[in-house]
């Protein structure tokens, strides 16, 4: 990550080292309320919780680290892992749910201090999951739902409020071609509850305007392979598409270079998690918008609630909250030298 520990920014690199001596105090102090109320815990238990004094391990899963977000996460759920002397091991979903599954199956055999797992699709992983809960291991649960949580005794849920990114960024485009034109979503994982969320959010924005036609909502499932297929095709069937939303930034900037290659650079692009390409291309004027997931807090927090379940006993559902939504703001030129500024030091 830049700014972080690649000593390549070396206008960061001070204040990059400066925040990582604060933060090793703090996680050593038991003083760390301040610092991570932002990612939705609460002042009470983060003032009771610090650096364990034992090494714990901790096993975490995200849907793929093909993905820019996935990547990101695992940079910060180690970040944050050193400074509570937690060792992470992780289990990469490969974007499959199938390969997902296995991951899982082979980390429900094993002992954790406790997990952290983004499933790839909603109930692809209840059962494995379902026996680490009964061997006493808390679950925590990032991004989407491994099952609803009334069926599932996950200790904490952190995720953004993918409805909300759906619609920030639709409404965005829908202002920006005057509500009228015509319009495609490229989605996620259609079992994907963020998917599900951002494909909502996109609806409801969208039938506010009768004079915006949607051509086309076809699944591209993460994979930019796959996306760029789909765009080849829409690009010689739709001769007008003035808006393109996509339920990652990964999936928008593979079509940006379909567009590119199209000669049809007109079309507005807007994304979703606010990754560093797509804050650049933001910024360049190569997409419109984005809207941060923040894939830091949400796994940086896994690490605190973990820590904070085994450490200091917090219950779940009190000490630690049941549902943390950890929202982040829709990323135009007018802010993208900002939030990437606050990305690169694992704020946001």
């Amino acid at each position: 990550m830049p700014g972080i520990d690649n000593g390549t920014d070396k206008g960061m690199d001070k204040a990059s080292t400066t925040r990582r001596d604060l933060l090793q105090m703090a996680a050593a102090g038991g003083a760390a309320a301040g610092l991570f109320g932002g990612m939705g815990v609460t002042s009470a238990l983060a003032a009771e919780m610090g650096r364990s004094e034992k090494p714990l391990k901790a096993a975490f899963s995200n849907a793929g680290l093909q993905a820019t977000w996935c990547a990101q996460g695992k940079q910060a759920a180690e970040f944050w892992g050193k400074l509570f002397n937690v060792e992470v091991t992780w289990f990469d979903g490969q974007l499959d749910a199938v390969k997902q599954r296995a991951a899982i199956d082979n980390m429900a055999s094993q002992k954790w201090d406790f997990v952290a797992i983004q499933a790839f699709g909603i109930g692809t992983l209840t059962q494995p999951v379902q026996k680490m809960i009964d061997a006493g291991i808390p679950v925590i649960d990032m991004d989407t739902l491994i099952a609803p949580l009334d069926q599932i005794n996950v200790h904490s849920f952190l995720a953004p409020d993918n409805e909300f990114m759906g619609a920030s960024v639709t409404q965005a485009l829908c202002n920006a071609i005057g509500g009228k034109g015509k319009v495609i979503m490229t989605q996620g994982a259609l079992g994907h509850t963020g998917a599900q969320g951002r494909a909502k959010g996109f609806n409801s924005v969208v039938k506010q305007f009768p004079n915006i036609e949607v051509l086309d909502t076809q699944p591209a499932d993460w994979d930019v392979s796959k996306t760029a297929r789909l765009w080849e095709t829409y690009l010689t069937k739709y001769p007008q598409i003035d808006a393109a939303f996509f339920h990652n930034d990964d999936m928008a900037l593979a079509a940006a270079n379909i567009m590119k290659a199209h000669n049809r650079t007109n079309i507005l692009i807007g994304g979703v998690d606010a990754m560093p390409p797509a804050i650049q291309a933001v910024s360049e004027g190569r997409m419109f918008a984005t809207v941060r997931n923040p894939s830091c807090r949400i796994h940086g927090g896994a690490i605190v609630a973990g820590v904070a379940a085994v450490v200091g006993g917090e219950k779940s559902g009190q000490g630690i909250p049941k549902n943390v939504v950890t929202d982040g703001p829709v990323v135009t030129k007018a802010n993208a030298a900002g939030m990437q500024w606050m990305e690169d030091h694992f704020l946001i």
